[in-house]
């Protein structure tokens, strides 16, 4: 029987981590596009789709609307198209892919935060994409036809649970920015100076190298290093996380934490004062649309010190920061890769 083309446009590393739990659940379908290589032949690799800062992506603006261009052309054997994440450059190729092939499913997967900023982004979406795939159940509601509400891939991609392990260590993750890292490394060390009659560990992004690590880094001598943010948390009594999806991570491992982030003031006075951010967390965002509740503390800017961090280790109430990760659970309910290799083959 021959096999689905997929038409695949995953740029991201965490995006292909969604997409390698999709096909556990198929042997069916057959990649086309922009992907990780090992999962298959890519026309790009998504290493080569990587760019730092704004400079270099102006720098490779040409190659970008090239590469859009070969996609378009593979598009012609598909018979659907997954876009996944990464709005910058899935969104205007939907444009593109829509209009040269008006009947082709194009279906969008990790949808673009458009509850955060830029919500006319909604209207788009909705003119090229005919099915939206979200996977936080609030999201669908910010879109008028085509989105539904498909689970969350964080409940597949977990396997363990913090009470799985006897809980000796404190983690701390410093982001996978070099502006994250170099902000707030440095304050990390000096609490773990404070609290050096317990086990400390460091998670470091699974992509760098021992000479990044040396650069980015210095001395961690003080830490263990773990490259596998789930198990690390999992034996963690408490974390320090910088923002990300790491936040949203701990919450369903069920290790209480809480968030530090240092943004440049530019950067902070845009979300804070002209787009109205209010909360930085993911966790924090999906329960205050479930059921106007927090998890946890958000330490921004100024208020990231150590004396702040100490005391949001002492202080915070671990049987109520447990009752709120089941409830955040609870409200996303269950896994989407199921569901989304169903919507591939059919």
């Amino acid at each position: 029987m021959a096999k689905t083309k997929i038409l695949v446009s995953a740029l991201e590393p965490s995006s292909n981590l969604h997409l390698k739990e999709i096909l556990k659940h198929t042997q069916e379908l057959e990649l086309l596009g922009i992907y990780d290589k090992s999962l298959g032949t890519p026309l790009y690799d998504i290493s080569e789709m990587a760019i730092m800062g704004v400079v270099d992506a102006i720098k490779k603006l040409k190659w970008f609307f090239k590469v859009a261009n070969e996609i378009l052309i593979l598009a012609k054997d598909a018979d659907k198209i997954l876009l996944m994440d990464s709005s910058g450059f899935n969104l205007p190729l939907a444009k593109k892919l829509k209009k040269a092939y008006p009947n082709k499913e194009i279906i969008y997967y990790i949808l673009p935060q458009i509850w955060a900023s830029r919500p006319k982004r909604a209207v788009k979406l909705e003119k090229y994409c005919d099915r939206l795939l979200g996977i936080l159940p609030f999201e669908v509601d910010y879109y008028k036809s085509k989105a539904e509400y498909i689970g969350h891939p964080l409940l597949d991609e977990i396997h363990i649970k913090s009470e799985e392990k006897e809980k000796k260590y404190i983690a701390f993750m410093p982001g996978s920015r070099r502006s994250e890292i170099t902000k707030l490394l440095p304050i990390f060390k000096e609490v773990r100076q404070k609290l050096s009659d317990k086990k400390a560990v460091l998670i470091i992004p699974n992509s760098f190298s021992d000479e990044k690590i040396a650069i980015l880094y210095g001395n961690i001598s003080d830490f263990e290093i773990e490259r596998d943010t789930h198990t690390a948390l999992a034996k963690s009594e408490f974390a320090f996380i910088c923002s990300g999806t790491a936040t949203l991570e701990a919450a369903l491992i069920g290790t209480p934490f809480t968030l530090s982030y240092i943004a440049k003031k530019i950067d902070f006075f845009i979300g804070t004062k002209l787009l109205g951010i209010k909360q930085v967390g993911l966790a924090n965002i999906i329960l205050t649309n479930y059921n106007n509740s927090t998890l946890h503390n958000e330490l921004l800017q100024e208020n990231v010190t150590v004396e702040n961090l100490l005391k949001e280790y002492y202080e915070i109430d671990r049987s109520i920061f447990a009752q709120k990760a089941k409830e955040l659970k609870a409200y996303l309910s269950h896994g989407s890769s199921k569901n989304v290799a169903k919507i591939l083959m059919t």
